[in-house]
C-alpha cells in the first residue's frame, strides 16, 4: 500500500479464485512481470481485459467484482496479474495489464507515464480514501492514552519490543515490497524503535491477531480502509503533521502520511479504444464498507474471491448497476 504505499492468468472461474485466495492466505510473493504477463492484454479486437491485482484483500476486493461484472453483465473475459506497486505502472505503460483499480499515489510514475509519455490515462477516483499510519492495539491506548503522540513512544519501548526488534521497541511493518516513510520517520524522530517487516499483509494480520488475543501491546504500521479494524479495534498514533511536499525527499520525512483519495489509471490505448469495459471500469466507483464488505467475506469466511463478489452483485444491483450501463 503507495499503494500502503506498500506493493495471473486464470480459467474463466476457478484459477483466479484458487490464486488470489491462495496469495491472500500465504502471502506469496507478486509476479515477476518479466517473466509472466498476460496474452490478451490490449489485444486488438480480443473480448479481453487483463487487471493488475495487488497483494492487499481491499485490492483484490476491486478486482473481484470488477471481473465478476465484466464476465457476467458484459461478457468479457478477465486475465489478471499479480504484481508489485511500481513495476504494475511499467507492465500499465507497456500494455501487458489493462487497468490499475487502487493506487495509493505514485507521484513519479505519474509524472513520467501520464504527464509525459501519456501511456496511462488517469481512471478516476475509486472513491475511497487511503490512509496510512502507527497505530497501537485499542486496548493498550486505553490503559496509556499517552501512547498515542509519537512523543511519548519511546517511554514505552520497553512495552512494545519483541526478539526481533534488538532490545528496542518493535514497529511492525508489512511486506517489504510496501513503499514506506517508517524507517525514515523512525531514524528522523529519533525514536528508540526497530522496523520489523512481516513477509506479506496475510503475515502481519496473523501476528496482530495473535497479540490482541494474548492482549499484548504492539506498535504497527497500517493502513484504511482495512477489514481488520472490525475484528481488532485499533487507534492512530498521532505523527507530526502532515504538510504539502512534507514527504518529499525519502531521507528526510518526519511527517504523517496523508489522507489519499484512492485513483485507478488505465492504459492509454485501452482506456481510448477498450469500449465497454473501459468505460466500466472508469465508471467504477464504491465506497470503503463496501469494498469492506467483500474484503471481509475473502479474508474472514475465505470465500474464494469470485464467489466473494458473486454475494456482493446479488446484494447490490442498485449500486453496480449505472457502472455497466
Amino acid at each position: 500500500m503507495n499503494g500502503h504505499r506498500p506493493r495471473r492468468g486464470r480459467r474463466r472461474l476457478g484459477a483466479f479464485a484458487a490464486v488470489t485466495a491462495l496469495a491472500v492466505l500465504t502471502g506469496c510473493g507478486a509476479a515477476d512481470m518479466t517473466r509472466q504477463a498476460s496474452p490478451y492484454a490490449a489485444a486488438q479486437g480480443a473480448k479481453t481485459v487483463t487487471l493488475s491485482v495487488q497483494s492487499w484483500v481491499g485490492a483484490q476486493a476491486n478486482t473481484a467484482v470488477a471481473a465478476y461484472l465484466l464476465e457476467h453483465e458484459l461478457g468479457y473475459r478477465v486475465d489478471t496479474v499479480q504484481v508489485d506497486e511500481v513495476p504494475a505502472w511499467d507492465a500499465l505503460s507497456q500494455g501487458r495489464v489493462d487497468a490499475i483499480l487502487e493506487d495509493w499515489g505514485h507521484p513519479e510514475q505519474e509524472k513520467r507515464y501520464v504527464q509525459d509519455k501519456k501511456t496511462i490515462t488517469a481512471g478516476g477516483d475509486l472513491g475511497v480514501t487511503g490512509h496510512i499510519g502507527w497505530f497501537v492495539p485499542t486496548y493498550f491506548a486505553e490503559a496509556h492514552p499517552d501512547v498515542t503522540d509519537w512523543k511519548n513512544l519511546d517511554k514505552y519501548a520497553d512495552q512494545l519490543g519483541t526478539a526481533e526488534s534488538r532490545g528496542k521497541g518493535q514497529l511492525m511493518d508489512g511486506s517489504p515490497s510496501y513503499v514506506t516513510n517508517d524507517k525514515a520517520l523512525v531514524k528522523n524522530l529519533g525514536l528508540d524503535f526497530e522496523v520489523v517487516f512481516a513477509s506479506s499483509e496475510a503475515a502481519q494480520i496473523t501476528q496482530i491477531r495473535q497479540f490482541a488475543k494474548e492482549r499484548k501491546p504492539f506498535l504497527t504500521y497500517w493502513y484504511k480502509p482495512q477489514w481488520l479494524f472490525e475484528r481488532v479495534p485499533m487507534t492512530e498514533v498521532k505523527l507530526p503533521e502532515y504538510q504539502e511536499g512534507c514527504d518529499a525527499d525519502p531521507e528526510k520525512v518526519a511527517c504523517a502520511y496523508p489522507h489519499t483519495p484512492l485513483q485507478k489509471y488505465l492504459n492509454t490505448r485501452f482506456a481510448d479504444a477498450g469500449g465497454k469495459a473501459a468505460e466500466f471500469l472508469k465508471k467504477f466507483r464504491w465506497n470503503v464498507e463496501e469494498q469492506n464488505e467483500v474484503a471481509l467475506m475473502i479474508a474472514e469466511e475465505k470465500l474464494p474471491p469470485e464467489q466473494a463478489a458473486k454475494k456482493w452483485v446479488e446484494r447490490n444491483e442498485q449500486v453496480w448497476k449505472p457502472w455497466v450501463r
